[in-house]
């Protein structure tokens, strides 16, 4: 089984130190690892967890057993989070912590989110969902595609990207991720090839993003959990590129001024070298804490 790493979990455990006793949601539960150290340390804290990953809660039912009577764990998307707290009763909770990267477990399952292996083009964290990134490669029109892999990805070689992904597959269907990966790789100037980030990495985000609608999600349910926060909770959001970071700050500076959140950290908190050194992938990872007023 492969490990699952709480990024930042010390500053996360150290900002919800106010909290004595309720409710905490866990947003984005995964495997459990955030919610493990919250139950572990708060022991008047009761846990709402909630993924739209089947495999994902399995995991995390299997880490909280020990807290038995003190987890809720429920599949949905967080955008939803308010249904989730009326259908549990809950009109306000105590703390939200929302961690938007996607786990090691997952990037290791054959769900197509790495280009390290060869897998299907899927992508979906809900796999009862309908659109994949087959559906988003092979079918999507050449000027969406390029908004996408631009605006999601970050990717300034964008139109040499989705103009080989277009000659491509007006020959065959792109069914893998490594042959979607090596199209990138191609279509990146020569001297660009070798760098410290693999060339398919910003336009395989963007097409994740796109098939999971992830940043309507964190726009839509990072605003509803700020209005389900009770005076004094507290809401942390760890993203891990700086689309995502742009829209929480952008969120937690308009409930600051409607006077609604108290904003904690003046600037993102990053991990130290000493966290970064046990797990790289958290090189990546800014959080965001505010108080609800």
């Amino acid at each position: 089984m492969v490990e699952h790493y709480p990024v930042l979990n010390r500053e996360v455990l150290q900002f919800f130190s106010s909290i004595k006793a309720g409710v905490i949601v866990d947003a984005t539960v995964g495997g459990g690892g955030h919610s493990y150290l919250i139950l572990k340390k708060f022991p008047e804290i009761k846990i709402v967890g909630i993924d739209r990953d089947d495999y994902a809660l399995k995991r995390a039912e299997e880490k909280l057993k020990e807290f038995k009577g003190r987890f809720t764990l429920i599949k949905e998307s967080f955008r939803n989070v308010d249904t989730v707290l009326k259908d549990l009763g809950l009109k306000r909770v105590e703390g939200f912590l929302f961690d938007l990267g996607v786990s090691m477990f997952q990037l290791k399952m054959e769900r197509g989110f790495s280009f390290q292996r060869e897998e299907p083009l899927d992508m979906r964290m809900d796999t009862t969902q309908k659109l994949t990134a087959s559906d988003v490669i092979n079918s999507y029109p050449p000027p969406l595609l390029e908004k996408i892999i631009k605006e999601y990805g970050e990717e300034k070689f964008y139109r040499r990207i989705v103009k080989n992904i277009v000659d491509y597959r007006k020959k065959k269907k792109i069914q893998t991720t490594k042959e979607l990966a090596e199209i990138i790789y191609f279509s990146y100037p020569p001297s660009l090839r070798r760098g410290r980030i693999h060339p398919a990495t910003r336009t395989f985000q963007a097409i994740r993003i796109e098939v999971n609608d992830e940043l309507g999600e964190i726009k839509e349910g990072i605003s509803k959990a700020i209005d389900l926060l009770k005076v004094e909770g507290i809401i942390q959001v760890i993203s891990f590129h700086s689309l995502e970071d742009r829209i929480v700050k952008n969120i937690f500076r308009e409930a600051k001024r409607l006077k609604k959140l108290e904003i904690l950290t003046k600037k993102p908190i990053t991990p130290g070298k000493e966290e970064i050194k046990e797990n790289p992938p958290s090189r990546s990872a800014k959080l965001r804490a505010g108080k609800r007023l």
